[in-house]
């Protein structure tokens, strides 16, 4: 009976740190764009990667009601700025919950909170008023019944954790202790996660060369070269579970056993300045390709292994406007096109990441393009471009919504396929861009597309909205395959320049 008590004791401490689910890859989507994508194109590329988790900076209202009905789970954040007054008002954590969770559950998949970012290093004077944060926030999650379905938690910086090598002697800054103590009795009562950022990138810069690259990127090491930990003999084949397994200890130090960990941010840039010389492109594929692997896997860690160990890859696109180095800007997965910056190696892989979006690719009117450029590329498109422009006539499928930026989508697009994609072929004088997101929508199936008629498989339609402000002027006639208007004179005087 004894043996019987201890290992079923044993089982449920894994339980309690495990959880319940096998781990899962997400996505943090970043907002410092010059040219954000609309909520709606982010789902579109969601879906088209088969992305099922994501976490937000923010609580976006546009981007919620985007990601509702789609089933995927969703972590929003209370942003750094907002912090200190939800911390000093039970009040003010209710009215945030109000209008940002219950107002869209459940709809949108919310399923954690993440409270802050990384306070303890970045805005340490709000480090008195966290926890209270957290349990305001909590309450407020209970008073409306959604305790069970939604954590709240708060992502940490791997710097407050101290000697994390070897792992076993790992402990948190103590001058933390206040609030960390009482951070983790707080997520062990109500179930929830240590969120965690973990950056072999940034280990690896500042280790003056004592940490080697292949061990940062998750690339096979020989036996010999692998880290051990003297005090448990565990063997160490990356930075990644090396820093994980530190948190697990550092917790244990404090005498929390049975917390999982979530890690919230890890990735790796794929472009830096002259001082960053593994800021590139194979080094960002190699380790976001092999985390990816390795977190699906199950594998765990040393000191926890087939514990899941799920993981946000930082980031789904470049941010442009990310101050400071080049690398900041570089973290992306894709551009703001939805173009991936490269393809992952994940051949084998059906569960995240699986579509190559490489040669999928569309032509779309640019947002905010002069509507008169886009009526005169449009009309070049239908005329001289040979662009069988009928599906835009009233009555047709894609007349509707009948503005100058849906017609020109569709032109564009034509053009662009018809040419084989060619470069250049979408420019239109800098009014078209790129996506892979397939600008389809009801009935209106275009080119390239792989959509069925009358099937919009996404769910969500990527034309711009019938209510759009630039309305497209109808053709005067049509024959021939071409439109006849007013300006095809003035587009036929300045030949076909429009690419």
């Amino acid at each position: 009976m004894a043996i019987f008590l201890l290992l079923l004791l044993l089982l449920l401490l894994v339980s309690a740190v495990s959880g319940d689910e096998d781990a899962y890859i997400g996505v943090n989507i970043g907002t410092d764009l010059s040219d954000m994508p609309t909520p709606t194109e982010v789902v579109a590329l969601l879906k088209a990667q088969r992305i099922r988790h994501v976490r937000l900076y923010d609580a976006d209202q546009a981007m919620l009601l985007a990601l509702a009905k789609t089933g995927i789970q969703v972590t929003v954040s209370v942003p750094n700025d907002q912090l200190l007054g939800i911390g000093q008002s039970n009040a003010t954590a209710a009215n945030w919950v109000a209008r940002n969770i219950v107002a869209h559950v459940p709809a949108a998949n919310i399923t954690a909170i993440a409270v802050g970012s990384e306070v303890l290093t970045a805005l340490p004077n709000a480090a008195p008023i966290l926890v209270s944060a957290l349990k305001f926030i909590d309450s407020a999650l209970v008073a409306s019944n959604l305790d069970d379905q939604i954590k709240v938690s708060t992502p940490h910086s791997s710097s407050i954790i101290l000697d994390s090598f070897p792992p076993s002697q790992a402990f948190f800054n103590r001058s933390w202790d206040p609030v960390m103590v009482p951070l983790l009795k707080f997520l062990q009562s109500t179930g929830s996660y240590l969120m965690l950022n973990v950056y072999p990138y940034y280990d690896y810069m500042q280790s003056n060369g004592k940490i080697p690259l292949d061990y940062a990127l998750f690339r096979p090491l020989p036996p010999n070269k692998e880290a051990v930990d003297a005090n448990t003999l565990l063997h160490y084949t990356n930075v990644f579970d090396a820093v994980v397994d530190a948190a697990y200890f550092a917790m244990s130090y404090l005498n929390f056993t049975n917390i999982p960990i979530v890690v919230t941010e890890s990735g790796w840039p794929s472009k830096g300045d002259s001082s960053e010389p593994d800021a590139i492109v194979d080094n960002a594929n190699t380790y976001n390709s092999n985390l990816i692997k390795h977190v699906l896997n199950n594998t765990g860690t040393p000191k926890h292994p087939g514990i899941a160990v799920s993981t946000y890859i930082y980031e789904l696109y470049n941010e442009d406007l990310r101050p400071g180095s080049d690398s900041e800007k570089n973290w992306g997965l894709f551009d703001a096109n939805g173009i991936p910056v490269y393809t992952l190696h994940l051949t084998g892989a059906d569960t995240v990441f699986a579509n190559d979006t490489t040669n999928k690719t569309f032509c779309i009117a640019k947002r905010g393009a002069d509507p008169k450029m886009l009526q005169a590329a449009l009309d070049w498109a239908c005329g001289p471009g040979k662009v069988d422009c009928s599906p835009l006539l009233m009555g047709h499928p894609c007349y509707e919504p009948n503005n100058v930026a849906s017609h020109s989508t569709y032109a564009f697009n034509a053009y662009y396929q018809r040419m084989a994609k060619s470069p250049g072929t979408c420019d239109f004088k800098g009014v078209a861009t790129i996506t892979t997101s397939d600008p389809s929508h009801g009935s209106c199936i275009f080119p390239g597309s792989s959509r069925k008629n009358g099937t919009l498989i996404n769910g969500t339609s990527l034309a711009p909205s019938s209510n759009d402000t630039s309305s497209a002027r109808p053709p005067q006639s049509y024959g021939t395959g071409s439109f006849t208007t007013s300006v095809m004179i003035g587009v036929l005087l300045t030949g076909a320049v429009f690419l």
